[in-house]
């Protein structure tokens, strides 16, 4: 009989100290009995656009590695610049356009006009893109010609492959802008759109910096 009253009392105490240690809720009553139940329901920050972020950080660090190796490799012997077809700064006022299209798109709340015209235009930036390679194939520079060529088909190549992402994601909005949706979701998958675009028009331009610049 002791032993059980031994139990329920270091029941009680445990019970006790839980309600000590959980914040009471807006009801008066205690988390973890009847008023915790909504708890971490709502996030300060939506899942889609915090996945958003944590992605474009990734994607920073992983250009940020690529310019350390850039400007540790670019104090060698054999480091010799390559030349910058004026194509290249063509491309650049393409992409620039087109994440200028689509904020007035997410600003004026119409996606399917402006957004069509930043796809068109991310398209031909790529295509732009493919033309410089070959100017600089016509120039004999090549891959592996030289480390400053082998950086500036990697890091265009793995921006294009960003670039490429951005437009699915692009295409899939307007599809959705198609549909029979509401405005709030519409207007929110055009935010990230415009978010992602903007970064990776702004990872272009640090990239230019890097490779022709520094």
């Amino acid at each position: 009989m002791r032993e059980v009253l031994d139990v329920k009392a270091h029941v009680e105490d445990v019970r006790i100290w839980g309600d000590f240690r959980m914040p009471p809720s807006e009801d008066g009553r205690r988390d973890g009995c009847d008023g915790g139940s909504d708890r971490g329901e709502r996030l300060p920050i939506p899942s889609a656009r915090l996945g958003l972020w944590i992605f474009l950080g990734t994607v920073t660090m992983l250009f940020a590695g690529f310019t350390s190796a850039y400007l540790v490799r670019q104090a060698g012997s054999d480091w010799q610049p390559i030349p910058r077809p004026p194509i290249l700064w063509v491309n650049t006022g393409v992409l620039l356009l087109s994440s200028f299209l689509l904020e007035i798109g997410r600003r004026r709340a119409s996606p399917r006009r402006w957004g069509a015209g930043a796809t068109f235009l991310g398209v031909l930036f790529l295509l732009g893109q493919l033309l410089v390679w070959r100017a600089l194939r016509a120039q004999g520079v090549y891959l592996p010609t030289n480390p400053h060529s082998s950086f500036f088909y990697i890091l265009t190549g793995v921006h294009g492959a960003h670039v490429v992402g951005g437009i699915i994601a692009l295409l899939s909005g307007l599809v959705l802008a198609g549909r029979d949706v509401s405005e709030e979701r519409l207007s929110h998958r055009l935010s990230l759109c415009a978010t992602y675009w903007h970064f990776v028009g702004g990872v272009w331009l640090y990239l230019l910096c890097v490779l022709f610049l520094f």
